[in-house]
């Protein structure tokens, strides 16, 4: 799964602990397991709510004795029927079980259905094949968790098309079926799906026939488990509200089928099916129509979907070089998005190729689909064989997206893609690994498959950024977790949907490949997932097949940087004559790591890079600190450790070295140099140095004549945060941080201007876009003026062709923050109806940005009003807490709304970033005291995490104020900023 965010829990969770077994309580009871479902969906959309029930037939067999089957089963859904039957190998036994006999634990959504009634009251051990009829219905809500309801955009006429779709993962298929709801219990799929005629189905495999349905007249519970049932048949009668299905229950809306027909690629191919709906007649909402799929291989439920609604679809086919065989690849949408499609769906063939030459291993289902939605929790999906994901993540448009939004297409499609291999066909035993699927989706879906792609984007150096900068924050927390993460509560497993599993873990496997080299590493995991194909997997697996190719101790080697919470801080101690001593100690943000917080020694390639006197460059690759200090010989004076900055680690130097290293930048590589700039930051924040000498370094940079867009992003960053956490600070203070942001990033303006050239590389946009966004948020008044000027014919005539797309948020952002109403209301009717979906987040960030209270009014208004999407909510969050005229509002927002916000995001990702976007940017130590009074009495097991990470960082800002104001403030006065 592909996060739009990156997540940042009781007891075990939080504080470090170190992986360990699973608690059994928690767990499904080992004495039977699925071999089989077969699962029969009848939705109805017309219906107020929507509703969907269902069949299920589950195949299972007996390892032990057991007199009860343990399942797991949301309380929403209502079971209506229960049969069971068995084998002895002579006789088959089918009964009908009265539901009085199942017993629900709401809290861990598990079922138990005693066997009293079967002979002998129970099942043996050994048995094959029982069958267990279940008979179900709920509600459809848009809860964007199980099976949920989506809404598209509003027609001319206001109606929006409404579909359903499922995400279950990590624990949401039994929301939509019973099911043995853990990873490691794989069985096979056949699903069916009843929707009303016109409408198109989608599910993991190809549909194998599709034909008119309707309930027979009269159905015998007794029969349901009889060669002769066909399984979906009774369910034409009563439906979870109690109201008769069949019956035209309101409207659909939306406009024209969109399942299409033909090959065609880069065009909505053929002709579009079903009628155009506004109110629907009795007669048409009485058709219906069944669509059966093919049986899927072993895979995991919470990778089973299914969606249905009116789609259009963009086509093309991957030839595999492996098995000689042609895959077809669809992208659907509704039929008003899927214009923006194309370039979502040419990423899948461009890049299934790459995945299959480098794991030699093909993609193994008949069929690819990716389905666009427009509400969605995360960012992506990876069902296999129809990934899902919001629109942001799959929408491109060529003239109006930004290079961003072409970026996030592109790594989030890669992303899902490498999932097909990482944890589709080869899956984690539990969630304490899921890592190995996330870490490297993540590891090659934004960084290996891209740079192969599309090597002009430099996305071995943008992951340092994008990545490495994200683990190293969060893990420098003591609030952290080991990527192991023991994690045996269902309940709290959202959690570690964080950049931990993500990010931290994509960057110790980065280190890895390193140190054994990225041909062998990649050899390796070929060797792990051929392993475990159709299978699950554990992390000692995976170093196995690392080890078998590259003939070192892998486990050895890692053990401690994916079992243990945090990462060392090497600091460097020169003695002359060319050698130095390095020490590891844990890092923490706080700058306080404690004796029994300090006890790990890692495994640490320490990359030492030297320049001899004409000022070469190398590199000694065997140097590696596995101890708590050694003493190293260099090759030259001049060296820098972490080179090419692939070690998850920072490194502390005198600050004569960092001043030199300064001077040294020119030779210094892209990757090196935003190292050195991210340390030295992190360390002064963290009470390693003064924030003084970091700003000499950045200064430095600058004034040397930095030009790469990676660099001057990790300064604007560094300056950012400083901005941000002085915000409380006097103004002149203020005024002169602002100014020195300006000094930097005013030159890079003035000589690259507004407007790309034809000719412009991707990361000369990129730095275009960073220097002036940069300066208008440091107040320059001539970038102010000129995005002013920019926005002027939009605002009279909605002439938007001034605006670079690129430059969209920037010039969006400023108008609201210093304009008035009629700026806000022209931002406020793009939301409303915006070209694209990054267009439309552009609009968000900028209605939080307004600084009077009446226009910030209106915007909060709309967070209860129903102009606000749920899955967007995050987003206005971290826009309310981006901006310090609004951030206290937000915090009190977030505490007077508290009860109906959990009730509102009870399920999914969503409260840990509301908790994050109000608070994280506070930095007194009153507030850090308010915080945690706040939660003191709240039941906050489902998102400790969150609220353990803003206490750490609440309490580093105030530190980091107490110990360097006045370090800070010398130093501008100093450099003659104030």
């Amino acid at each position: 799964m592909c996060h739009h965010r990156a997540t940042e829990g009781t007891g075990p969770i939080v504080g470090g602990a170190t992986s360990s077994p699973s608690t059994p309580e928690y767990r499904l009871p080992t004495s039977v397991v699925p071999t089989h479902y077969e699962v029969v969906i009848k939705t109805d959309l017309l219906t107020s709510p929507p509703t969907f029930s269902g069949e299920a037939r589950i195949t299972l067999d007996v390892a032990d004795d057991t007199d009860a089957l343990v399942f797991n089963l949301h309380p929403s859904v209502r079971v209506r029927a229960l049969s069971l039957a068995a084998s002895d190998g002579k006789t088959t036994a089918a009964l009908a079980i009265p539901t009085s006999r199942l017993r629900l634990d709401d809290e861990q959504e598990r079922a138990t259905l005693s066997l009293e009634d079967v002979p002998g009251g129970k099942l043996r051990a050994g048995t094959k094949s029982v069958k267990l009829f279940v008979r179900y219905d709920a509600e459809l809500t848009g809860s964007m968790v199980g099976y949920y309801t989506s809404q598209g955009d509003a027609d001319e006429h206001g109606q929006r098309p409404i579909y359903a779709l499922t995400q279950f993962e990590p624990t949401a298929a039994r929301r939509a079926f019973p099911a043995w709801d853990e990873p490691a219990l794989k069985a096979q799929f056949s699903v069916a799906l009843i929707t009303r005629a016109g409408l198109t189905a989608l599910a993991n495999m190809p549909a194998v026939s599709e034909k008119p349905w309707k309930a027979p007249a009269a159905v015998s519970v007794d029969a349901v488990l009889g060669d002769a049932y066909e399984l979906g048949s009774g369910l034409g009668y009563v439906v979870a509200t109690g109201k008769t299905e069949g019956k035209n229950e309101g409207k659909t809306e939306g406009k024209t089928e969109g399942k299409t027909g033909g090959k065609t690629e880069g065009k909505t191919e053929g002709k579009t099916e079903g009628k155009t709906e506004g109110k629907t007649d009795a007669t048409a909402s009485d058709e219906w129509t069944i669509t059966k799929f093919a049986k899927t291989p072993l895979m995991s439920t919470y990778l089973v979907a299914f969606a249905t609604g009116k789609f259009a679809h963009l086509s093309t086919e991957h030839h595999s070089a492996l098995t000689g065989e042609t895959v077809p690849l669809k992208i659907y949408a509704t039929p008003d998005a899927i214009k923006q499609a194309q370039f979502g769906l040419d990423i899948k063939k461009w890049a299934l190729p790459v995945y299959e030459e480098i794991f030699d291993i093909p993609y193994v289902l008949p069929k690819l689909d990716t389905l666009v939605a427009h509400d969605f929790d995360a960012g992506a999906m990876e069902n296999w064989g129809l990934i899902t994901g919001r629109t942001t993540a799959y929408l491109y448009d060529p003239e109006k997206s930004s290079l961003a939004a072409k970026k996030r297409v592109a790594t989030v499609q890669c992303h899902e893609l490498a999932h097909m291999w990482f944890g589709d066909i080869c899956t984690m035993k539990w969630w304490d690994n899921l890592w190995l699927n996330e870490a490297f989706a993540t590891l090659m879906g934004e960084l290996v498959i891209p740079d192969r792609i599309w090597p002009e984007w430099k996305v071995r150096a943008q992951f340092l950024n994008d990545h490495l900068a994200s683990a190293l924050s969060l893990d420098a927390q003591r609030s952290s977790h080991p990527i192991e993460v023991d994690c045996p509560d269902a309940n709290q497993i959202n959690q570690i949907f964080d950049s931990i599993s993500y990010s931290k873990g994509a960057s110790v496997l980065r280190m890895l490949a390193s140190v054994v080299g990225e041909e062998k590493f990649l050899k390796g995991v070929s060797i792990y997932l051929k392993k475990h194909l159709y299978g699950n997997a554990e992390t000692k697996d995976l170093w196995a097949g690392i080890t078998e190719a590259s003939g070192l101790d892998v486990a050895s080697i890692m053990a401690n940087w994916t079992l243990k919470v945090g990462f060392p801080v090497i600091s460097v101690e020169e003695l002359g004559g060319d050698k130095i001593k390095v020490t590891q100690n844990r890092f923490l943000s706080t700058g306080d790591a404690k004796p029994e917080e300090d006890e790990t020694i890692w495994y640490v390639p320490l990359e030492v890079k030297t320049f001899d006197a004409a000022g070469t460059a190398t590199v000694d690759h065997a140097a590696v600190l596995d101890s708590r200090s050694t003493e190293l010989a260099l090759a030259g004076a001049d060296f820098k450790l972490n080179a090419e900055t692939v070690g998850v680690y920072r490194v502390a130097y005198s600050p004569a070295r960092l001043a030199k290293l300064g001077a040294l930048a020119p030779r210094l590589s892209v990757e090196d140099r935003v190292g050195l700039i991210s340390d030295a930051v992190s360390l002064a924040r963290a009470g390693y140095s003064n924030t003084s000498g970091a700003l000499n370094l950045v200064r430095a940079l600058a004034a040397g004549g930095e030009q790469e867009y990676l660099p001057l992003d990790q300064i604007a960053t560094a300056l950012s945060l400083l901005n941000t956490k002085w915000w409380e600070q006097p103004q002149p203070v203020r005024d002169a941080i602002n100014k020195l942001r300006a000094d930097v990033f005013r030159p890079i303006v003035d000589r690259l201007g507004y407007e790309h050239a034809p000719g412009d590389a991707p990361d000369v946009k990129e730095l275009r876009a960073l220097a002036v966004s940069t300066a208008a948020a440091a107040g320059d008044a001539a970038v102010l003026a000129e995005l002013n000027a920019r926005f002027a014919p939009l605002l009279e005539r909605g002439d938007g062709s001034r605006i670079e797309p690129d430059l969209q948020r920037a010039v969006f952002v400023n108008a609201v923050r210093h304009g008035g109403a009629k700026e806000y209301d022209a931002i406020l009717k793009i939301y409303h109806k915006p070209a694209n979906p990054s267009t439309k987040v552009d609009a968000m960030y900028a209605l939080t940005e307004a600084r009077d209270d009446a226009l910030l009014d209106r915007t909060f208004r709309m967070l209860d009003d129903g102009s606000v999407k749920d899955q967007d909510v995050y987003i206005f969050s971290y826009g309310f807490g981006g901006n310090p005229w609004a951030r206290r509002r937000a915090v009190t927002y977030f505490k007077e709304n508290y009860d109906q916000l959990m009730k509102r995001f009870a399920d999914g990702y969503g409260v840990n970033y509301l908790i994050k976007g109000a608070f994280l940017n506070l930095s007194s130590y009153d507030d850090l005291e308010a915080t945690k009074a706040f939660f003191a009495d709240k039941d906050i097991r489902k998102f400790k995490l969150a609220v353990h990470q803003v206490y750490d960082t609440i309490q580093a800002a105030a530190d980091w104020l107490q110990r360097d104001a006045a370090d800070v403030e010398a130093w501008l006065r100093n450099n003659h900023y104030m």
